[in-house]
């Protein structure tokens, strides 16, 4: 019984810890640059991104960033999502190595669908 709770807190030590790093890393001021024409930019997998992604969401994945980066225009905002928000973090960096200005971590893509949903519910 004791080993259950030593696990058990070990579990929701990692997931408290986890979604503190998913906040810290996650963009400021999103809503405001999807408004403002913003590209959303999603770096699953082309797998990944067939079971569900954001409607007018770009899918280049973390895989093929570094060669497909050409495709994308640097001066234009984007705004780069994952199922989690860890590739996000990754292509974010990236970006901004190959001379991209404008690009911002918008973590998991259900999180930053919210965001869109509820942009388009305003508008």
């Amino acid at each position: 019984m004791k080993t259950l709770f030593i696990i058990g807190g070990v579990i929701l030590l990692f997931y408290i810890s986890y979604r503190t790093y998913r906040f810290a890393t996650l963009d400021k001021g999103l809503d405001t640059k999807i408004l403002n024409g913003a590209i959303i930019l999603d770096v699953r997998t082309e797998k990944e991104y067939e079971m569900g992604h954001i409607d007018g969401s770009l899918n280049i994945s973390l895989g093929t960033i570094r060669e497909r980066f050409i495709e994308l225009d640097t001066s234009k905002t984007y705004i780069t999502c994952c199922s989690h928000g860890l590739r996000s973090v990754k292509a974010e960096t990236i970006l901004k190595e190959k001379g991209f200005k404008n690009v911002f971590n918008g973590g998991a893509w259900t999180d930053l669908e919210e965001i869109v949903t509820e942009q388009k519910r305003k508008q």
